[in-house]
């Protein structure tokens, strides 16, 4: 018996005509063609329409094709939130290559490794960074990349430390210059470095489908509709600014670009410019909610914000529409393009009361629009767990909008992705909707005398105190009870309190065995995206876990 013929797949084959594998860079090209005089980026008395940004592009791929970068290579930048660092994410991958955007915190060593790691063949370098880079050229222990220096007339001080400037080799490229497309969509488009704690980082390679599928499930789950004006709180250095710099370009919007998060600054540009967007940690919007001169009320301007980091304390949450931001929680990690989970709006929330409506909202939530799965798993069975809020399991995700995987690194890549999904190593509870809801990193769940405490149920009761700026909890070793949580807290300005007030408040607000039985004062270690430094606080408190962070 002949095997039965899909009558589907006879003579209905893939063409130029019906199939252009999915990529990015087509945004930029539909915007350029169709709003062409449409401002596309706006930076300290510069700006730039869509179809310059367009041959701008275009102009340093050419360039960097006549530097010998192709398909397969790798182009470094060291460079903040301005301008080239948004073209570069059009002009690198245009010429077949990968983006590999540093994160602006690292120091030498860590620099030099991924610079060898990735094999990087140029990297553009702003002059802030030119110490540090050249520190880690030092240290390579493979080929130097070609250096371009990026000037920036607001930054004063650091020195060239390349062999050409940005803007000369740009007005050297073609303007007419073709971008290549992905053989493949799945080709590889950027190589961002995970934050490792311990050890080298591992390197995330990511590909031009999903690089496509995100930034249009940004548009959808954060509500930008057409022309947004966006502004750039989030380091593009991370997870490709979440995907925004595609996401911009998809919506024909503006970029308003930052060098520096400075309440104040940010609080001008929404209003000189009109932002209507951004993104950020926390941290971002905990200062800006208790910057001094932050608008309150009518005088605030309406402004639709990502969070993305833990759970967003509930504080945050309620401080930031009383400065007139919105506020949507996303969830992700650097392997699956930054967020790729949003705590999707229900009709009545915004009816409800606003400690309510916070809680609704500190959710990690649902699938973004075009990813395929989020959900919690119970990963010895591969089950998914009951919807209960309780039965605890590990989050993870599956789709298109999931990394290609680590390069140069196998066995991480298989771990990763063991029985068919990305193993987030976060632990999470469904609700009774399917969504998700975040109760700790597994390192960070603190087990006392038996007992799981949850050290983000902590801090959130920590960030209720109306002297608290920011606050982080480890576990500390205790003899009788095995260990117990140790809250770091950092205060507001001008603000005072003792330990002894910060236990009995976190007392009269939970059960007495999740009660912190010490506090530490002053300055909380945070990484340039805003993250808290745990694994640095339990190394200071002697944590058994502070080797596995």
């Amino acid at each position: 018996m002949s095997e039965r013929q899909n009558q589907y797949d006879i003579g209905l084959d893939k063409t130029p005509a019906n199939y252009v594998p999915l990529s990015p860079l087509s945004f930029l090209a539909r915007s350029a063609a169709v709003y062409p005089d449409h401002v596309s980026t706006v930076y300290e008395g510069r700006s730039f329409t869509w179809a310059q940004t367009h041959e701008r592009c275009r102009r340093f791929a050419s360039w960097l094709a006549g530097k010998g970068i192709g398909v397969g290579d790798t182009v470094a930048a060291m460079l903040p939130n301005i301008p080239a660092m948004n073209e570069a994410h059009f002009a690198v991958p245009m010429t077949g290559a990968v983006l590999n955007a540093l994160n602006i915190r690292l120091d030498a060593p860590s620099i030099a490794f991924q610079l060898d790691h990735g094999g990087a063949k140029i990297i553009l370098v702003d002059p802030e960074f030119s110490g540090v880079i050249t520190d880690a050229l030092a240290q390579m222990k493979g080929p130097r990349p070609f250096v371009v220096d990026v000037d920036d007339a607001s930054f004063k001080g650091g020195g060239r430390i390349g062999e050409i400037e940005y803007e000369a080799a740009v007005a050297q490229g073609d303007p007419t210059f073709a971008a290549i497309p992905p053989k493949d969509e799945w080709d590889a488009i950027a190589l961002s470095y995970t934050s490792g704690t311990t050890g080298n980082p591992k390197g995330v390679v990511t590909h031009h489908r999903g690089a496509y599928l995100n930034a249009v499930s940004n548009i959808l789950a954060g509500n930008l509709g057409q022309h947004p004006v966006y502004l750039w709180t989030l380091p593009m250095f991370h997870c490709n600014g979440w995907c925004f710099p595609w996401t911009i370009a998809a919506a024909a919007g503006i970029n308003v670009c930052l060098r520096k998060v400075e309440p104040t600054r940010i609080f001008e540009l929404i209003k000189a410019h009109g932002v209507t967007h951004m993104c950020g940690a926390p941290i971002v919007y905990n200062t800006l909610i208790n910057a001094p001169d932050a608008p309150k009320g009518n005088t605030a301007r309406r402004v639709v914000g990502l969070i993305a980091g833990a759970a967003p304390p509930v504080a945050v949450l309620e401080g930031a529409e009383s400065i007139g931001i919105k506020l949507t929680h996303v969830y992700g990690l650097t392997e699956v393009y930054g967020p790729a989970s949003v705590c999707a709006e229900q009709p009545g929330w915004d009816e409800l009361p606003p400690a309510e409506r916070a809680r609704m909202k500190r959710r990690q939530g649902v699938p973004y629009p075009l990813e395929e799965r989020v959900t919690v798993i119970n990963p010895q069975t591969m089950q998914e767990v009951p919807r209960d809020g309780e039965t605890i399991g590990e989050v993870m995700f599956r789709g298109n909008i999931v990394m290609k995987g680590y390069l140069k690194n196998e066995k991480a890549t298989t771990e990763a992705f063991e029985g068919g999904w990305f193993h987030t190593g976060d632990l999470g509870v469904l609700d009774e909707h399917g969504y998700v809801i975040i109760k700790d990193r597994s390192k960070d769940i603190i087990i006392s005398g038996g007992e799981n405490i949850s050290s983000v149920e902590v801090e959130d009761i920590l960030y209720k105190h109306p002297a608290v700026l920011f606050a982080a909890v480890v576990a500390k070793p205790d003899p009788k009870w095995g260990e117990v949580p140790c809250a770091f807290v950092e205060l507001k300005d001008g603000a005072s309190a003792s330990e002894a007030d910060i236990i009995a408040f976190c007392r009269s607000h939970m059960s007495g065995f999740k009660t912190p039985k010490a506090v530490v004062f002053g300055p909380i270690p945070k990484t340039s995206t805003g993250k808290i430094q745990k694994f640095l606080l339990r190394s200071e408190v002697g944590s058994a876990k502070a080797i596995t962070a």
